[in-house]
């Protein structure tokens, strides 16, 4: 018997780092083949280019799709998406995959669900049913339209995708991948296993990281994109202040990052940061040894929401970028105010550690990879209202 062809689209480095032990336990399976398919930002140099690490960690690419359009704003965005569909759908017909696996919610994601949509190619989708209250948001639930499985991270977006109308048979929570990887550190990192400086090059000074640090990653918001060098503005200079130890991580190709760069270019030419080094980008289980050890992580990221409710790691959550997505209590929230973001941060690094398996226990690879190997190939999707 010839084995089930998947296809796992890669468009940005979080989306590796996200699904990295899916793709492992797919590899690995006896009865599923592997085909993966990497695309948009996850192939720039400027974003870290992630398909080094991809390639680095022994994974065979199948097809490469460059379709980003230089500008990072909405058009920008848009015309992104539908060349990705022109693109995806020609790979899609070389590679003949039985199921074809999209992540989460960034918009190149789209054009991967309506090229699978269209060419009657079973889709699977992994976080669906997470609510933002951003652009993110209606990318997510539309894909969740479009897909005929769902590999859901908690039991609130499970219960949200089925209320959208889908069959509950084909909705699991299998818990986020990315813990998978977040289980291995906690149990086996004592002591930060590298030196950030060295294995990641990066720009700015080189503080002691011995007696603690910070660490931020802060993106643009797609639907207040003209507010992001304001908004970067704001945690730049809340950083300044506090004059600890931080290494700070450069924001995702989204509307708005032009304003986030030009932020932080600007005011590093002007301000004096002894205790300030920045990187491009990190391989994702080096980056979550990072956060372990880390006093707190300060920005908007997913991974404050998801990786470090598990760690315990303390976050200071900026903005509206995650809004209503299920969280720790490791998670404060605060406003683009330099002043509260100054006060969080100070009353973070003191807070012990609590962690929460709010996005599942660790095994979520395993699960997913079993359950494409598992699932129907062809039938009629029925829709509950």
């Amino acid at each position: 018997m010839s084995k089930r062809k998947i296809a796992v689209v890669i468009t940005a480095r979080p989306s590796y780092s996200r699904v990295k032990t899916v793709l492992t336990a797919i590899q690995q399976h006896p009865d599923l083949e592997l085909q993966l398919i990497v695309a948009a930002s996850a192939l720039l140099e400027r974003y870290g280019s992630a398909v080094n690490y991809i390639q680095m960690d022994g994974f065979e690419i199948a097809a490469k799709v460059f379709n980003v359009l230089e500008g990072e704003n909405l058009t920008a965005a848009a015309k992104t998406t539908g060349i990705g569909i022109l693109e995806l759908s020609t790979v899609f017909d070389n590679l003949k995959p039985d199921i074809v696996v999209t992540v989460a919610d960034r918009f190149e994601t789209m054009a991967t669900a309506i090229a699978a949509s269209y060419m009657n190619i079973p889709l699977a989708h992994i976080q669906g049913g997470e609510v933002t209250g951003n652009i993110d948001e209606k990318v997510r639930h539309s894909i969740t339209k479009l897909a005929d499985y769902h590999f859901v991270a908690s039991e609130s977006a499970k219960e949200r995708v089925v209320r959208l109308g889908e069959n509950p048979a084909f909705v699991f929570n299998t818990g986020c991948p990315s813990i998978d990887l977040a289980k291995e550190v906690k149990e086996h990192s004592t002591t930060l296993p590298f030196n950030p400086y060295e294995k990641y090059g990066g720009v700015g000074a080189t503080p002691d990281l011995s007696n603690g640090y910070l660490v931020v990653m802060q993106h643009p918001v797609t639907n207040e994109y003209q507010d992001s060098r304001k908004h970067i503005e704001a945690t730049l200079e809340a950083v300044y202040q506090l004059n600890r130890p931080t290494l700070w991580f450069w924001p995702n190709v989204d509307a708005g990052a032009d304003g986030t760069s030009t932020g932080i270019r600007a005011f590093r030419e002007q301000h004096q940061l002894p205790n300030v080094h920045f990187f491009k980008n990190m391989e994702g289980k080096d980056f979550l040894h990072l956060l372990h050890h880390a006093d707190c992580l300060i920005g908007n990221s997913s991974v404050g929401i998801r990786e470090c409710a598990y760690l315990g790691v303390p976050v200071v959550n900026i903005g509206t970028r995650q809004n209503r997505r299920d969280r720790g209590s490791n998670v404060v929230d605060v406003t683009y105010d330099v002043q509260a973001i100054k006060n969080a941060i100070e009353e973070r690094i003191i807070s012990s550690k609590q962690t929460s398996n709010v996005y599942g226990g660790g095994d979520a690879g395993e699960q997913i990879a079993a359950l494409l190997e598992q699932l129907p190939l062809q039938f009629h999707k029925t829709i509950m209202y």
